[in-house]
């Protein structure tokens, strides 16, 4: 996450002192993101089933201290969610060596939707307390210069919220499967809306810094190399996700064999449409930013 300070040079910081390549740098980039801090709650929604809650809980929990530990040796500060994280899976690690088997089964049918609420208590917490969670992340990748800057601390406050109303709609769907369908694994309300909210979230924290960023170069009349970008590219992953939509439908029987191909044609030519259109939206944003640089 990339967030510029609030003076008239507006350039992306660049990260850290080590220079990195390959595969090493995907990893730094991955552990200096808050999808790191997410992965433990996406392996324990993956690995819970009937007859493996134990296993998915010491997976995710497992997990967690792998992430903090990693991140610590390569230099990283330990963050609020990796510390959350622990505490929340060695919690239900232990309750899985200890509970009875009717809390057991319980928990098979409830946890995934005590996860998505202990999450959104988590991130709207953070907010209450002036942490925003992802805050951190964001120092590991930007000049301690820039740390206190209104724009940057802004930029983190609403990302954050994107996050909250991300767990949020996870938490409602999760609810509906859970009570009035009465089926945890629905394919829609225990898997695609969920993910679907978690995906907005990883795009907009991916999206929002440079497009808030440019904004306020733009009504500042700060000198900027950045190009203006369409909130367009906030939803280019939708067309991608409903073609996967229409593959995992087919692949678990969920989606008819008409309906499926369906979806799938409907995502494949919407990657093409959707590429086409943010392209023009953005080459008119472009044509407009030195007459709105002016007025700035």
């Amino acid at each position: 996450m990339t967030n510029s300070p609030d003076k008239p040079a507006v350039d992306q910081p660049t990260m850290g002192t080590v220079q990195t390549t390959g595969t090493r740098r995907v990893l730094t980039a991955f552990l200096n993101s808050p999808f790191a801090g997410m992965s433990p709650w996406i392996l324990m929604a993956l690995l819970t089933g009937p007859g493996r809650f134990e296993e998915a809980a010491a997976s995710a929990f497992v997990l967690s201290l792998i992430l903090v530990v990693g991140g610590h040796r390569r230099g990283s500060r330990i963050k609020l969610l990796e510390v959350f994280d622990v505490a929340y899976f060695g919690s239900m690690a232990a309750l899985a060596l200890f509970a009875s088997a009717g809390v057991i089964e319980w928990l098979e049918k409830w946890g995934g939707e005590m996860t998505n609420i202990a999450l959104v208590a988590f991130a709207l917490g953070s907010i209450l307390v002036r942490q925003p969670f992802t805050l951190q992340y964001a120092r590991e990748s930007t000049d301690e210069e820039v740390w206190d800057s209104p724009l940057f601390l802004r930029i983190n406050y609403v990302i954050t919220w994107a996050w909250v109303a991300g767990f949020g709609v996870a938490a409602v769907s999760g609810a509906v499967g859970d009570l009035v369908l009465d089926d945890s694994n629905n394919f829609w309300t225990g898997w695609i809306i969920q993910i679907g909210g978690t995906v907005f979230a990883i795009a907009f924290t991916e999206f929002y810094p440079d497009f808030a960023t440019y904004r306020a170069a733009v009504r500042e009349g700060w000198d900027t190399d950045e190009k203006p970008q369409s909130m367009l590219h906030l939803f280019d992953w939708v067309p991608i996700f409903v073609l996967a939509i229409g593959i995992a439908g087919l692949l678990t029987d969920e989606l008819s064999t008409v309906t499926g191909i369906v979806v799938i044609v409907v995502g494949a030519v919407g990657i093409g449409a959707f590429r086409q259109l943010t392209s023009s939206f953005d080459a008119r944003l472009a044509q407009a930013a030195p007459r709105a640089s002016k007025t700035a």
